[in-house]
């Protein structure tokens, strides 16, 4: 009798826009980057300071915590 094997179910990804001011984005980058594997931070608009974080939808609650952690720190603002 043969298995049948489903196949595999490709992972979700969300992301999130948001703008700091330019003098913040390298500290707020540092940060992000050191939670291995929790979000990558691309430019979304450079000439406004927007930033697109991209995530897997099973990490977005943490994303989101830590989003708020750091809102007033960096006066981060959610774009759209």
């Amino acid at each position: 009798m043969r298995r049948m094997t489903m196949p595999a179910k490709e992972p979700s990804f969300e992301s999130i826009v948001i703008a700091i001011p330019p003098a913040r984005i390298a500290a707020f980058k540092a940060i992000i980057e050191s939670y291995d594997n929790l979000a990558t931070l691309r430019t979304e608009d450079p000439r406004r300071h927007h930033l697109k974080l991209y995530f897997a939808s099973s990490q977005k609650e943490t994303v989101e915590r830590l989003l708020q952690s750091l809102r007033d720190q960096f006066e981060i603002r959610r774009i759209g």
